[in-house]
């Protein structure tokens, strides 16, 4: 048996071992949702043609990271451990239409209609500080038709509650234990806030904004300045940002950093099974992946025994200081200035 996890769901399917310690399953069953018929691979009205799929299934059986590929994900097998994880091999992320999701029973699609802002932030990060304000900017312009949804990125629901509680929060606050969101709107550091507009298109993409100016020593953010361009949206309609400049600033996942997201996913998976030396290893293949994913490395930085407040996390911004990697990313705020 192997285990599969893809998200937030973890299979256990029938597999052996096979060439290298990848994982095969028998042709005649289930597959990762698919079944396989005389004419391919068929899931709901969705099949890969039996010619497709046939470079992948042997006497040995399916080769099930090869099926996952196919089936467009990115597979990272442990075969030691008996275990594989998914991610996403090209997520939709488009200017045309901001992902949607459904996350502790609230879906993006449900705000159609009103201007959102899609607030990531961590209690592993002082932007844990920002929510009870992101809260106020909420209660202050949802008249206006706007509405803050605030995702946490933790492993654990536990460590990002006391931080929404604090803030009274009204507006919906969601933990995304999974990563699945943050995948979705390849989120590389926290705070990152997304502008979804009445449509659900993404009006402004990842920009790294601040609510209070806590840090604003480290990080050189303007609470103030965010503030009243996002009034300038939701009241006025100006986005700061045209539609050229959303898509120029748009920032599509690649291939490595959807591989570092299945390392990362597996990681966690394994901690939580107490397979804290295998885990470790899949943190390091992460960070090798994605170095500049400051949202992995740090967020995993727990599994490993380190503090993200402490010397592990300022070791991580020299070394990305050092290679040219910016931290921050903000985003410019009015039509043609630049970063």
């Amino acid at each position: 048996m192997f285990t599969v996890v893809d998200g937030d769901r973890v299979e256990r399917i029938d597999a052996r071992p096979g060439p290298g310690g990848r994982p095969f399953a028998p042709l005649d069953r289930p597959l990762l949702g698919w079944e396989r018929k005389p004419h391919g691979w068929c899931r709901d009205d969705a099949c890969l043609p039996a010619a497709r799929a046939a470079a992948i299934e042997t006497p040995d059986g399916v080769d099930v990271a090869a099926f996952a590929e196919l089936t467009g994900h990115v597979a990272v097998v442990d075969a030691a451990e008996r275990a594989l994880a998914l991610a996403a091999a090209a997520p939709r992320l488009t200017v045309a239409e901001a992902p949607d999701f459904e996350l502790d029973g609230v879906r993006l699609a449900d705000f159609r209609g009103r201007k959102v802002a899609l607030v990531f932030w961590a209690s592993w990060c002082g932007c844990r500080y920002d929510l009870p304000a992101w809260e106020e900017r909420h209660a202050a312009l949802r008249d206006h038709g706007f509405t803050v949804v605030s995702v946490a990125c933790d492993r654990s629901a536990g460590d990002a509650r006391p931080w929404i509680e604090e803030a009274n929060a009204t507006h919906p606050a969601l933990v995304d234990t999974e990563g699945v969101v943050a995948e979705l709107y390849n989120v590389i550091n926290v705070p990152t806030v997304v502008w979804i507009d009445e449509e659900g298109r993404i009006a402004r993409p990842q920009d790294t904004q601040t609510a209070t100016d806590l840090f604003r020593s480290m990080n050189g953010l303007d609470s103030q300045e965010s503030y009243a361009a996002l009034r300038r949206w939701v009241v006025d309609g100006d986005a700061g940002l045209d539609r050229a400049q959303v898509r120029e600033h748009l920032r599509v996942p690649t291939a490595e950093e959807q591989r570092a997201r299945a390392h990362a996913r597996l990681a966690v998976w394994l901690a939580r099974e107490g397979r804290d030396e295998a885990a470790r290893r899949h943190v390091a293949e992460a960070a090798a992946l994605a170095p500049h994913d400051v949202a992995i490395r740090r967020g995993l930085m727990p599994l490993t025994g380190d503090d993200p407040f402490g010397d592990a996390y300022f070791a991580l911004r020299d070394e990305l200081e050092k290679a040219g990697i910016p931290i921050y990313r903000p985003l410019p705020t009015r039509p043609g200035t630049s970063v």
